[in-house]
């Protein structure tokens, strides 16, 4: 593990930044640090029950994340409450830090959703992505996020995501 990797099994708290301000900090266990992916697993910390018409997010769901500190971008495997796979939520970002025991992802706003059963793909978010005037202040990152949203969507309609974690190829 690098200098800036944390111990396993240690609580850790994921700290999603949006706009420069905390969109929501939560606590999670951290399950695996290799000095490029973080492993983490938190309870949906919600409050209530998101429900976005193709998936619900509510009360008892076990979300199991994985972030790099090389990519732009955080796959979350979410599971039901009963263990049953829901699918996988990935949100684009900046690529992860760890500082101390905090894990900082700055949100830049696309999504991708893909379900178990790989049959529902979508993107999300484009409008508030191109809304945020990102593409205008920070050429580079609008493209290395379009970028990861592009990767994502490839990968989630190339295969099973969990063979892919599983594997290593996140």
């Amino acid at each position: 593990m690098s200098a800036q990797s944390a111990d396993p099994a240690g609580p850790l708290d994921v700290v999603l930044v949006k706009g420069g301000r905390t969109k929501i900090r939560y606590a999670a266990e951290l399950l695996s640090d290799d000095g490029t992916r973080i492993a983490v697993r938190a309870p949906w910390a919600g409050e209530g029950v998101r429900d976005f018409g193709f998936v619900r997010f509510e009360r008892g769901d076990v979300f199991t994340e994985y972030y790099w500190r090389d990519r732009w971008y955080a796959v979350k495997e979410v599971r039901a409450a009963t263990g049953a796979l829901k699918g996988w939520y990935c949100d684009v970002t900046r690529p992860a830090t760890l500082s101390g025991t905090e894990l900082v992802v700055e949100d830049l706003d696309l999504d991708l959703w893909r379900s178990a059963d790989g049959r529902d793909v979508r993107r999300l978010d484009e409008d508030e992505f191109a809304e945020s005037g990102l593409a205008r202040t920070d050429p580079e990152a609008a493209a290395a996020a379009v970028a990861a949203l592009d990767e994502l969507e490839a990968l989630a309609r190339e295969g099973d995501f969990a063979a892919l974690v599983g594997q290593g190829v996140w």
